[in-house]
């Protein structure tokens, strides 16, 4: 639910800080004070449409802010936040955006940047706004079906999952068959380009490893004549007459001698031994390398001619031997995929010809189990008018049939609500019902059925009760009371007698400070609801009446509550 919502420099809203419990919340005000102002407020923190018109004047920025305080049994919602990498600690969401005069927003939630997509997407989960001119969801024909299919529940998700993995592989498989079935030029032309880069490749006889090792080569080769003089110089350093060996021999012999006399001596003595017979080893490996070293010019050609050939095959196919055999594979498969398509093609029509009876049976699944549960929410809605005083209304939810095999991922139903609200008068759809008074009276009735379906932690009616009185008014009063029972509800209203089933009862005003023009909210508590009540009634002038009025409205309204919340 909405617990405080702060609004800085927002049209005439200089600063508004408001705490809302749950329950019903009701805004009254004389016209202009501002009321709706906040809701526009509240619209716009759940990434509605902004404009730098909606700032103050003289301010740089408007600033709005709303925390949300998340139940148990909404984990949708923490799901959803995921998704985006927001964390909800202690069940608290924070959605934050400023308005500045340049038209950007800079939009955040729980303190994380995030586009106005984001959070119009975080916002709908949180926040329902309805007003009298609104494009709700209710007003939204293909929002229909999914209203629907809020209203059944669990059946129709089951039935929903099976037919959605029908589906994707349905669609999937079109798509393909759409991409094989493309001009029989272009085809050609990758059927060339395929079989050559597969014989360009395939003539390299690559072989993974091989790069590295001709690399090593070519180093060899390129200083053959450096690495052959460095041989041999070593050599001859450890080996030839009166230089290494023969004076390490020399000092082998003394040192054996000395340590025959001095035992200290012998492990001086045992070293130079290991020493003079490694490098013996070492001058017998030299003398074998360089006897088999021979200068081959034509090798380093062939080793520089293939490397050459794999630099070029990296440029058109892949940066490494493995990159370029994983591509000859790809292109290989594609290549067969072609040549043999028409062959293909054809299974690939079965299959989906196959895919479809089962998409068939499964669309039709939903549209039986759609039309067992239109008939039981039709009842519903009819009980629901009644209660508001359009017992003559007639209500149906029209299900009707695309075209032949043609799916969506709903399946094949079209779902419209049709309503006629006189006797004798055809069903239209909902969308053309143009009077103000029953269009409000039909949302409230669905609204109160679909309220525990719909997900969102908050419902605002924006002066849904415009155009009626009387009986009327009273049951619009005791639905939006009703709604309230199981989810967060703010109304603005006019009517007293909605204001009278308040949990919560803000009165809006204008006030002037220092030449300018501000909104200020007032909690309307204990003796203050019945004055403010009196005044809804009279318009004017507060009487005795019109106070015995308001006393009364209280005392029946708080029995309706109670009677809502047993």
């Amino acid at each position: 639910m909405l617990s405080e919502l702060s609004i800085k420099n927002f049209a005439i809203i200089e600063q508004l800080e408001i705490t809302f419990e749950e329950g019903l919340t009701v805004l009254t005000g004389e016209t202009g004070a501002g009321k709706s102002i906040i809701i526009d407020a509240v619209q716009l923190l759940a990434g509605g449409r902004g404009s730098q018109e909606f700032i103050r004047h003289g301010a740089t920025k408007a600033e709005l802010q709303g925390m949300f305080m998340l139940d148990a049994d909404e984990p949708f919602i923490t799901e959803k936040l995921s998704e985006f990498g927001i964390e909800a600690e202690e069940g608290v969401v924070i959605l934050r955006r400023d308005l500045n005069t340049s038209g950007k927003s800079v939009c955040r939630v729980n303190g994380k940047l995030v586009t106005i997509a984001i959070l119009r997407e975080i916002g709908s989960l949180l926040i329902d706004i309805h007003g009298q001119h609104e494009n709700q969801e209710l007003m939204n024909e293909r929002r229909h079906i999914h209203l629907l299919d809020f209203y059944i529940g669990e059946p129709i998700e089951r039935a929903l999952s099976t037919y959605t993995e029908m589906y994707d592989k349905y669609k999937n498989l079109q798509q393909l068959i759409a991409t094989k079935t493309q001009d029989e030029q272009q085809i050609a032309q990758k059927i060339d380009l395929y079989s050559f880069q597969l014989e360009e490749i395939d003539a390299a006889n690559l072989v993974i490893g091989e790069e590295e090792e001709l690399e090593a080569e070519r180093v060899k080769l390129q200083h053959f004549h450096r690495l052959f003089d460095r041989l041999n110089s070593s050599y001859e350093a450890i080996a030839t007459e009166s230089h290494g060996l023969d004076w390490v021999g020399n000092a082998m012999t003394d040192l054996e001698e000395a340590a025959s006399i001095d035992t200290e001596l012998l492990p001086l003595s045992e070293t130079v031994n290991s020493s003079f017979y490694s490098l013996q080893d070492v001058s017998h490996d030299l003398k074998r390398l360089i006897d088999s070293m021979e200068y081959q010019p034509d090798r380093l050609n062939f080793v520089e001619e293939r490397l050459a050939l794999f630099l070029n095959l990296k440029r058109k196919y892949g940066k490494s031997l493995e990159d370029i055999l994983l591509y000859r594979e790809k292109i290989a498969d594609a290549l067969d995929q072609l040549v043999n398509r028409d062959e293909r093609l054809h299974q690939n029509k079965e299959l989906l010809a196959q895919y479809l009876k089962d998409l068939e049976i499964e669309a039709n699944e939903l549209s039986i189990i759609r039309k067992k549960a239109a008939l039981r929410l039709e009842e519903g809605i009819l009980e629901q008018l009644k209660q508001l005083y359009m017992e003559k209304a007639t209500v149906k939810v029209q299900i009707t049939r695309k075209e032949p095999n043609h799916f969506d991922a709903n399946g094949f139903d079209e779902v419209i609500f049709m309503i006629s609200t006189n006797v004798g008068e055809p069903l239209k759809p909902l969308v053309k019902v143009a009077s103000g008074g029953e269009l409000s009276r039909m949302m409230l009735a669905l609204k109160t059925i679909f309220s525990q379906h719909q997900g969102v932690t908050s419902i605002i009616f924006d002066e849904v009760d415009t155009g009626v009185s009387g009986r009327v008014a009273q049951s619009i009063a005791e639905k939006i009371a009703m709604i309230a029972s199981h989810s967060q509800v703010l109304c603005i209203s006019h009517l007293p007698q909605v204001a009278a089933m308040a949990d919560q009862h803000y009165l809006i005003k204008k006030e002037i400070h220092d030449g300018r023009t501000t909104t200020a909210i007032h909690n309307v508590v204990k003796m203050e609801r019945t004055e403010e009540l009196s005044r809804m009634l009279s318009g004017a002038e507060i009487t005795p009446l019109t106070l015995q009025h308001a006393e009364e409205l209280l005392l029946l309204a708080n029995q309706r509550k109670q009677a809502f919340r047993k």
